[in-house]
C-alpha cells in the first residue's frame, strides 16, 4: 500500500472512506470530527450518541454520510482514554480501521493527524499511524493459487495536511515507510518455506540489499569457515545437504574512526533438532529459526536508506540443522573459533554453537556493541509468554538504551539476570563448556554459554523465540511471522550516542 501526504482539508476530500479519531469518555467531538459532522447534519454525533461507538481501544464504526461531504463514508477509530494514549495504542487503532476497510473492499482511503493527540511527539504519532496501516494490513499470499481473486488489497491511504505541517508529515511518512517496508521484507524471508529459504538463497537475499543501498556484502562459505576454524558452526552444519554461509554485511554510516555497533543473527533456515531430534508437532515452525538473521537483514536495509549516522556491521551464520550419518551426536567435541572447545550433549542446542562463532568473528571490529537476535530458547516463551523478548547482557547501559528502544516500538524486552552462578550448569567435564545445561533456567544457561564468546565487549542478547512466530494475531501482527526486532533495533540505533 502507498501513502501519500497530501495538502488539503479532510472534509473536503474525495475518498471511499475518511479515518477519524475519538477518545473515550470525551463528550466535545476532536475538531476534524466535529466540523465534519456539521457538514453532515450531526449523523456521527448520533451515531455516538446511539451507543454505535464509544471510542474504547480500537473500536471501529463505519458511518455513511450520503453525498454530505465527498467521503463515500467515514471512519470513527476509538483510541480509549486520553490520560492512557500511547504509541501502541494508535499503530492497533489504525491496524484495526485499515482492516475493517479492507473488508469492505475500499481501494483508497483518507486520513488527518490530530496532533493533539500526541501534541509533544509529533513525529511519534506520525510514525505510530504509518506503522499501524501498513503493517495492518500485510498479508503473505506468495504461495497462493486458489481465492486469490477474493484477497482484497487497499491501494493508498492518503494522509490530509495543512500548509504548516506538510513537509514534518511528509518526511516522518517517508521515514516510517522505509522502516515497514523493512519489517514486511522480514515477514517474507521468515515466511518462506525452508526449500526455498536455504542458507544459499538467504545469502542471496543479502547480496540482494546492497544493490541501491550503501552496504558492502561477503559470503564466507564451508571452505572458508573451515580455513578460520568455525567449527562449531561447521559441526551443526555437517548434516545437512545444503551448504552453510557465513554473511558479513558492511555499513559505515558514520566516521570510519568510530567503533562500529555490530548485529548478530541466528540463521538457521530449518531446525529439526539434529539427533536430538525435535517431536513432530509443530516442526514445521522451525523454518523460522532465522528470524532474528532475517531481522539484522532488515535492520540493515532500513539503517542504510534512513542514511543513519553509524556504522553497522551485520553477522549471519545461516545453516540447516539436521539428522544425517555426518551429523554431530551427542557426547562429541568441536572447538570453536575462539579456540575453545564445546561438549556437545543436545544437538539441538545448536543455535548457541553457531551464535559463539559468530560472536567471536564480532571481535575483528573492535565493536562499541554486540546485539545478538535469536530465537534461541523455549524456556523464554514459558518464561515471558508470546510477546515480550528475553533481554540478558553484561553491559548496563546498552541494556538501558535497549530497553528504552523497546517501550518506544511497541517491542517490548524484559531482562533476565546473568549471574556467575547461572555458568555452573554448562560447565564440562571433559570440554571447556557445553551446549546446554539442562531445563533449569535455561534461557539464562543459553545466554551464559554466549557470554563466553564476546570477549570484554559490551552486548546484549534478545531472545525473540516467543513474538518471532505468532499463533494468533494481533492487530498489526498477523499470525505467522511477525517480523520483531527491525522496528526495535532501528529506534534503539536512531537514539545510539556513539554517533
Amino acid at each position: 500500500m502507498k501513502i501519500n501526504v497530501k495538502k488539503g482539508a479532510i472534509d473536503k476530500t474525495a475518498a471511499d472512506a475518511i479515518i477519524l479519531t475519538m477518545f473515550q469518555e470525551e463528550k466535545e467531538l476532536p475538531a476534524d470530527v466535529a466540523a465534519i459532522d456539521a457538514r453532515c447534519g450531526g449523523i456521527i454525533g448520533e451515531v455516538i450518541k446511539n451507543g454505535d461507538i464509544s471510542g474504547k481501544p480500537s473500536q471501529v464504526s463505519v458511518v455513511y454520510i450520503k453525498g454530505k461531504v465527498p467521503a463515500k463514508r467515514i471512519v470513527l477509530v476509538g483510541l480509549g482514554k486520553r490520560n492512557e494514549i500511547n504509541p501502541e495504542k494508535i499503530r492497533e487503532a489504525f491496524a484495526r480501521a485499515m482492516q475493517s476497510l479492507r473488508n469492505l473492499n475500499v481501494k483508497e482511503a483518507a486520513t488527518v493527524i490530530d496532533f493533539s493527540i500526541m501534541p509533544n511527539a509529533k513525529d511519534k504519532l506520525i510514525q505510530a499511524i504509518a506503522e499501524g496501516a501498513s503493517l495492518g494490513l500485510y498479508q503473505y499470499n506468495n504461495y497462493k493459487t486458489v481465492g486469490l481473486e477474493d484477497v482484497r488489497e487497499i491501494k493508498q491511504l492518503n494522509i490530509v495536511a495543512g500548509e504548516k505541517d506538510y513537509l514534518l508529515i511528509d518526511a516522518e511518512i517517508k521515514k516510517a515507510k522505509i522502516i515497514t517496508d523493512a519489517v514486511c521484507m522480514v515477514r517474507d524471508l521468515v515466511s518462506s518455506p525452508a526449500n526455498d529459504m536455504t542458507p544459499s538463497i538467504m545469502a542471496i537475499n543479502a547480496m540482494e540489499i546492497t544493490t541501491r543501498r550503501n552496504i558492502s556484502c561477503r559470503i564466507l562459505n564451508r571452505e572458508k569457515m573451515a580455513e578460520f576454524g568455525m567449527n562449531a558452526l561447521l559441526g551443526v552444519a555437517a548434516g545437512s545437504c545444503e551448504e552453510p554461509k557465513f554473511i558479513i554485511l558492511e555499513y559505515w554510516g558514520g566516521k570510519k574512526s568510530v567503533a562500529p555497533i555490530v548485529l548478530v543473527g541466528k540463521g538457521l533456515t530449518f531446525d529439526s533438532g539434529g539427533i536430538s531430534i525435535k517431536p513432530a508437532e509443530k516442526m514445521d515452525e522451525m523454518k523460522s529459526d532465522m528470524s532474528g538473521g532475517a531481522a539484522v537483514l532488515g535492520a540493515l536495509a532500513a539503517a542504510a536508506d534512513l542514511k543513519l549516522r553509524q556504522n553497522i556491521i551485520g553477522l549471519i551464520p545461516a545453516t540447516e540443522n539436521m539428522p544425517s550419518g555426518t551429523a554431530l551426536k551427542p557426547g562429541d567435541i568441536v572447538k570453536s573459533y575462539s579456540g575453545k572447545t564445546i561438549e556437545i550433549v543436545n544437538t539441538d542446542a545448536e543455535g548457541r554453537l553457531i551464535l559463539a562463532d559468530a560472536l567471536t568473528y564480532a571481535w575483528k571490529y573492535k565493536p562499541a556493541a554486540i546485539i545478538d537476535l535469536a530465537t534461541l530458547t523455549g524456556a523464554c516463551i514459558i518464561a515471558l509468554g508470546d510477546d515480550v523478548i528475553g533481554m540478558l547482557g553484561n553491559d548496563e547501559g546498552l541494556k538501558r538504551q535497549i530497553a528504552e528502544a523497546a517501550k518506544a516500538s511497541g517491542e517490548l524486552v524484559w531482562e533476565l539476570p546473568l549471574w556467575e552462578m547461572y555458568s555452573e550448569p554448562i560447565k564440562s567435564d571433559i570440554a571447556d563448556y557445553k551446549n546446554s545445561g539442562g531445563r533449569a533456567g535455561s534461557t539464562i544457561t543459553a545466554a551464559a554459554f554466549l557470554s563466553k564468546f564476546v570477549g570484554d565487549y559490551p552486548w546484549v542478547h534478545l531472545d525473540i523465540a516467543g513474538p518471532a512466530w505468532r499463533n494468533k494475531e494481533k492487530p498489526y501482527i498477523p499470525k505467522g511471522a511477525s517480523g520483531v526486532g527491525v522496528r526495535l533495533i532501528i529506534e534503539f540505533l536512531k537514539n545510539y550516542p556513539g554517533k
